[in-house]
């Protein structure tokens, strides 16, 4: 049930720890999709939903193509109905969203409790975002034996708020409605209920964790972080090798590898004629996949298409999100045909060939916890351009001087978001592709050797869970 970089980390991470031997179990809502996908479902427990009428089935299975069981909660009138995990078909949040993700945090909390009547007892809880932040709050004021809780931070920006009227809804304590509790502003806030009761906190990368504990990052969290920053810990996120590997992958027209970087030429030519853009080698090929926000600087990238189309650069772009930039970039698109490509939406193959067949990859996020298309881009021998921060700055070796010398670079940063300075740095990708072809493949070169794989991050959080168990 893909809606962004969570979900590749969900399926990944998990399957990495327990390759490295942890008993494990992912917790996923009972969403259609979930249900039509996990055909092998046996019944795992039982338990009473506390916020709703009916009994919660928990149903075991296995994530698709993996060993890594999956446990499901199963109750369709929260999770079972047509739209997206949080909003409507029509695009408007579902208004039941406090009890439906309070009931994942219950279900979550349950399993760590000594309420837990299953076979299966768990010693660590591990939280995401918002979605499961009250699962820490339940385990803090759940009486008896109780499992240590984590929880990571992946985007900020999103803090579950919802009226305080939902607090006695959700059966939590009237003294947790604090400031040092998960009060907010007046509200209640499913985020901060993890970030103050959960033992642990991490984030998606060690330059956010510390981005996140100052004002313009913070989110109106910063001060809690901060005062516990003792507990607070960035691991950087992996990526499927296997899924994200040129050799391999199943979606290009000719796979390729480092000492074939040739072979890149024949999967543009392919994309340029799959998306509608002049069938040029030498232009310069830009891409862009993200959701269209102003967080992903998308106002930023409208800007400058423009001025690069008119001096020979091509944009391909694949994303969805505000619907006023859609359709800003769809106007672009048809003011600029065979230049410009936009697709409204999410492909997951086309992703790859844009991936594959790019020559330069544009991300200027104003903040990126993590990213994972600078990682997915280096791996395809497309040297990014990004804003240096969040992941993207622990992620990217800047082409500076020293770094080109040292055969070290393997992207372009940027360190003010400003128009002239994504346009700068922009331009100067286009410089190396067009005049100075060795330092442009050394770049690609020193991106694709790098090892962004999920065993290293999988290897720090076994660390951090044994930090727990000590």
């Amino acid at each position: 049930m893909k809606t962004g970089g969570l979900a590749d980390v969900s399926g990944a991470l998990p399957v990495a720890l327990h390759g490295l031997g942890l008993d494990i179990k992912l917790l996923i809502p009972g969403y259609p999709e979930v249900l039509s996908k996990c055909r092998d479902t046996k019944p795992f427990a039982t338990l009473d939903n506390p916020f709703a009428p009916g009994d919660v089935q928990l149903l075991e299975s296995h994530l698709p193509d993996t060993d890594l069981p999956v446990l499901i909660v199963a109750y369709d009138a929260f999770f079972n109905r047509p739209g997206g995990p949080y909003q409507t078909s029509a695009g408007s949040d579902w208004p039941d969203n406090a009890l439906r993700f309070g009931l994942l945090s219950y279900v979550a909390a349950w399993l760590g409790s000594s309420g837990n009547t299953s076979a299966w007892q768990p010693d660590i809880v591990h939280c995401n975002d918002w979605q499961t932040g009250l699962a820490p709050a339940y385990l803090r004021f759940w009486q008896g034996r109780k499992a240590r809780s984590i929880l990571t931070i992946h985007n900020l920006a999103y803090q579950g708020v919802f009226g305080a009227e939902m607090l006695h809804a959700l059966q939590l304590p009237p003294e947790s409605f604090k400031l040092q509790g998960l009060e907010y502003y007046g509200q209640l806030s499913f985020l901060k209920a993890g970030l103050f009761y959960c033992d642990r906190i991490t984030t998606v990368s060690p330059t956010y964790a510390q981005e996140i504990q100052h004002e313009s990052l913070g989110f109106g969290m910063q001060g809690l972080l901060h005062e516990r920053r003792g507990v607070l810990t960035g691991i950087i996120n992996g990526i499927d090798n296997q899924e994200w590997n040129p050799e391999i992958d199943p979606h290009l027209d000719k796979p390729f590898t480092a000492l074939r970087l040739h072979d890149k030429a024949q999967n543009k030519s392919a994309l340029q004629q799959e998306v509608g853009l002049h069938v040029h080698a030498q232009a310069p090929l830009v891409a862009i996949i993200s959701r269209m926000t102003y967080q992903k600087g998308s106002d930023v990238i409208l800007g400058l298409m423009n001025d690069l189309v008119r001096e020979g650069v091509q944009f391909v772009l694949l994303g969805s999100g505000d619907k006023a930039l859609e359709r800003a970039f769809r106007e672009l698109a048809l003011n600029h045909p065979g230049r410009i490509s936009v697709t409204i939406g999410y492909d997951e193959r086309l992703s790859h060939r844009i991936e594959a067949s790019a020559d330069i990859f544009l991300m200027p996020s104003r903040f990126e916890p993590c990213g994972l298309n600078q990682m997915y881009s280096q791996r395809y021998g497309t040297p990014p351009v990004a804003h240096a921060t969040g992941g993207l700055a622990d992620t990217i070796v800047d082409a500076t001087p020293e770094n080109i010398a040292a055969g070290l670079a393997s992207g372009i940063l940027f360190y003010d978001m400003h128009f002239h300075t994504v346009i700068a740095a922009l331009r100067h990708a286009v410089h190396l592709y067009r005049h100075d072809p060795n330092v442009w493949r050394q770049i690609q070169l020193a991106g694709m050797a790098k090892d962004f794989s999920w065993q290293n991050s999988a290897q720090e959080y076994l660390k951090l869970y044994r930090s727990l168990d000590a």
